[in-house]
């Protein structure tokens, strides 16, 4: 079974599945896609992350996470009150997307050769794909600020001098011919071959600060996911620098409060609650682990500390807020195979679009990670070369103690611990059918796409006497209408004990569940 934001990924890994593939070899077939299909979300110039569960009950985690340039000091900033969002100075990270599958596919049981897993995505960068109405949407409202930026975006996605529309076709016969490369030369080309020279000269044609040095210096790690106990599961999820850790900790305090019902005041105050809580810890401490000393593991394997956390938590009223809303968008998306492995990943290029720098002579998008640090000398996530930037990105993963594995995750930014822990405790705390509890209305504490507001979004459909409960209990609330992307794009594959497999996919987005 293979769960992806859009349908044609979702067969291009379904696909591999069929010819004998395994979960992980499903996966990146599933990535190359969503770089060709879903090019406002994801690409190969971006960062990914993978948390993995092996048949023999081994669950382990991947970082493609790129650092800053070693040319990327306060000094280039210089005059600047930050990292901007678009153009070359928000390419100041190495992409680390491919060395991920290099370290998945290094540590799998599959045998398909790069060629066959990279297939689909060549065949729909070349044939060309229908625009989606998410990607014409975006692209129309972020076209102004994207086709300024040096590189080859307006000769991408503005063939015709405008922004595409829905239904129009979208081709990319360059970044077909860099994924051919990849499939030729191999996939550490991309950091040390022949590609990445080509890849370097673009950036430095472009104006960005990532050289053919920091492209060889990258590599892929391999950290432990972090991980806590609930009352029936073990979840995990990645490691510092995403913020994994805050997904982990809200439904370590939600499994301590009460809650009667499924969206409910008591469940959704109650998890909006243990978000600030959680919010409150990550904004403080996470990022880069060289740089943040803070041990996650430790808080969350910590039963006294979690209650103490948790007796914060007013049942009935809210916490004052906001704080500082976290940006970025992404992909999601999860396989299971027949020997028994569960994959969760997730990959992104921050931003619609990254950082606007389109490679000419490659076809890749880069991404504006970088665009996170901050410009300063010391503190959380300080600009400083070699640094890993703090991530929203983070899939997750759950072991039941009946034998149900439960891969899931979302794109979404400041919103994807909050669906996370909606679309995990619907299902999980009050037995809701996995596509109801992905389906169902969801809200966001804090900012949707282009705005800064940090009230708390709901989506219609909730019982009517919950909006105005939380609105007495002191939230800000703002109804935002019918489903909505600003709620992310979720997606979940649970395999039993006894092999079954059930899927969902989210209706606000274009994927869909594919399996056989």
């Amino acid at each position: 079974m293979v769960t992806a934001p859009h349908y044609l990924a979702a067969e291009a890994g379904l696909s591999v599945l069929q010819d004998g593939g395994c979960a992980i070899e499903a996966t990146v077939a599933v990535q190359a896609c969503l770089a060709v299909v879903y090019p406002h979300m994801t690409g190969i110039g971006g960062d990914g992350f993978w948390v993995i569960a092996e048949p023999d009950g081994k669950v382990h985690g991947i970082h493609g996470c790129g650092s800053a340039a070693a040319m990327a000091t306060l000094e280039l900033y210089d005059g600047l009150d930050a990292v901007p969002f678009r153009g070359p100075l928000a390419a100041n990270t190495v992409a680390g997307t491919i060395s991920a599958w290099e370290a998945a596919l290094a540590s799998d049981h599959g045998k398909l050769p790069l060629a066959r897993l990279l297939r689909d995505a060549i065949a729909h960068a070349e044939a060309g794909v229908s625009v989606t109405a998410g990607h014409a949407a975006l692209a129309a409202s972020k076209g102004p600020e994207l086709r300024v930026q040096p590189g080859a975006y307006a000769a991408t996605f503005e063939p015709e001098g405008r922004p595409l529309r829905e239904g129009d076709v979208l081709r990319q016969p360059l970044l077909a011919q860099t994924l051919r490369r990849l499939c030729e030369e191999g996939l550490a080309s991309f950091y040390t071959g022949a590609l990445a020279k080509d890849i370097a000269a673009d950036l430095a044609a472009l104006g960005s600060p990532v050289s053919a040095d920091d492209l060889t210096a990258h590599a892929a790690t391999r950290p432990e996911p972090l991980t806590t106990r609930l009352r029936d599961a073990q979840l995990w999820n990645s490691a510092p620098p995403t913020q994994g850790a805050a997904s982990l900790l809200i439904l370590a305090l939600f499994d301590r409060l009460a809650a009667g019902a499924a969206n409910g005041f008591d469940h959704v105050h109650g998890l909006v609650e243990a978000t600030k809580q959680a919010f409150l810890l990550r904004d403080a401490h996470l990022g880069d682990p060289a740089w943040s000393p803070f041990d996650w593991q430790a808080l969350l394997s910590d039963a006294p500390a979690l209650d103490a956390l948790a007796a914060k938590i007013d049942p009935a009223q809210a916490l004052p807020w906001p704080q500082p809303a976290q940006w970025g968008d992404t992909c999601w998306f999860g396989a299971a195979d027949t020997q028994g492995r569960v994959v969760s990943a997730i990959q992104s290029t921050y931003f619609e679009f990254g950082s606007g720098l389109v490679l000419p002579g490659t076809g890749i998008t880069w991404q504006n990670r970088g665009s996170s640090f901050r410009l300063a000398e010391e503190g959380w996530n300080a600009l400083k070369p070699g640094r890993k930037p703090f991530h929203t990105l983070n899939p997750a993963l759950a072991r039941f103690d009946d034998g149900r594995v439960m891969a899931y995750g979302t794109m979404g930014g400041e919103g994807q611990p909050q669906t996370q822990a909606a679309l995990f405790s619907r299902y999980a705390r009050f037995g809701s059918d996995l596509q109801a509890a992905i389906s169902a209305p969801r809200w966001l504490l804090g900012r949707t796409w282009g705005d800064q507001s940090t009230t708390l979004k709901l989506e219609d459909g909730f019982d009517e006497g919950l909006y105005t409960a939380l609105a007495a209990a002191g939230h800000q609330v703002e109804r935002v209408g019918a489903l909505t992307a600003t709620m992310g794009h979720a997606g979940a594959i649970v395999r039993h004990a006894d092999g079954r497999l059930e899927g969902a996919t989210d209706p606000r987005s274009d994927g869909k569940v594919a399996a056989w």
